[in-house]
């Protein structure tokens, strides 16, 4: 009904609500399927004790102690989060892709590579400003047990009263920062290799599995630049319940490099990032293409048959 009511969407309002439809289902699947990987990151970002393969045990005792599902723990709260922010933010890329263009007088084409770095750059940034308390108590949830917060608002009822409102913005500066290379880097290098195989291919459109490369390329580069603030913001999160004190982003780098190292600190669990990062990447981008191109086809259909 939403594709065609009455006289139809207005051309751009429906881009807007085919580009939030798209962004929602892709940001939930591509969570859900690395769900067990990004718990088990987000625990051992939030303690000293080194990474490596000790990882992949607390996956498997998690699972022999807990159940299969066990490992899906806090992916309520992660899909409440994730997906108004990828609808957010894909939905707001496609939208600074287009106010870009038409400033620059590319509209309709690929963006030159600076507005296409800062389109992806303002596209995360929006998204992260309006969904940032959800990623909060989505990490509260990965790192405690479930005795301690039963469900999604009991997190945000505790926090509020043991810790003060301002404790859900906790570690949302290095958020910020963290996010405009992450989502510039990764929209950039996405849009960047689409362009390059329309041009050496003569194909428009690549292949399903060729966006699933071009999508793990892009979360490769895009979370390896922006680790160490991503390491900085889960200890800023979930100081309160493992009994650390981090004030400013400066300090907590300093006291993780002191405690820890350079690379055992600051960049734990970067590893598992290479593997779960492309795999969810891949699936976001594909997904969003995917769908669009569906939705497009499906009004059009539609709108021939009436």
């Amino acid at each position: 009904a939403w594709i065609n009511s009455g006289q139809g969407l207005k051309p751009q309002t429906r881009s807007v609500v085919n580009s939030l439809l798209s962004g929602a289902l892709a940001g939930a699947l591509a969570k859900t399927a690395v769900a067990p990987l990004d718990r088990t990151k987000i625990i051992f970002q939030g303690r000293q004790q080194h990474f490596s393969h000790e990882a992949y045990r607390l996956i498997y005792r998690t699972y022999l102690k807990d159940g299969f599902l066990s490992l899906w723990r806090g992916n309520s709260a992660t899909m409440v989060r994730v997906i108004p922010y990828a609808a957010i933010q894909f939905c707001a890329h496609e939208q600074y892709k287009r106010l870009l263009g038409g400033y620059f007088g590319f509209q309709g084409k690929a963006l030159p590579p600076v507005p296409r770095l800062l389109a992806g750059s303002m596209a995360g940034t929006t998204a992260a400003m309006l969904t940032y308390p959800l990623d909060m108590v989505r990490a509260r949830m990965a790192v405690t047990p479930k005795e301690m917060y039963s469900n999604i608002i009991h997190v945000f009822v505790r926090i509020s009263r043991e810790e003060g409102l301002k404790t859900l913005y906790r570690g949302f500066t290095p958020t910020i920062l963290g996010v405009v290379p992450y989502a510039g880097l990764s929209f950039f290098t996405y849009e960047t290799l689409k362009k390059m195989h329309a041009e050496r291919s003569g194909r428009p459109q690549p292949y399903s599995y060729e966006r699933l490369v071009f999508g793990a390329c892009a979360g490769l580069l895009g979370q390896s630049a922006s680790y160490p603030l991503d390491v900085v913001r889960r200890r800023m999160q979930t100081a309160g319940v493992t009994g650390h004190t981090y004030g400013t982003i400066l300090g907590t780098m300093r006291d993780i490099v002191a405690e820890e190292g350079v690379v055992r600190g600051l960049y734990k669990g970067l590893s598992m990032n290479w593997v779960k990062g492309p795999i969810a990447v891949g699936i976001s981008f594909t997904t969003f293409d995917m769908t669009q191109i569906l939705l497009k086809k499906l009004y059009q259909l539609r709108y021939n048959n009436r």
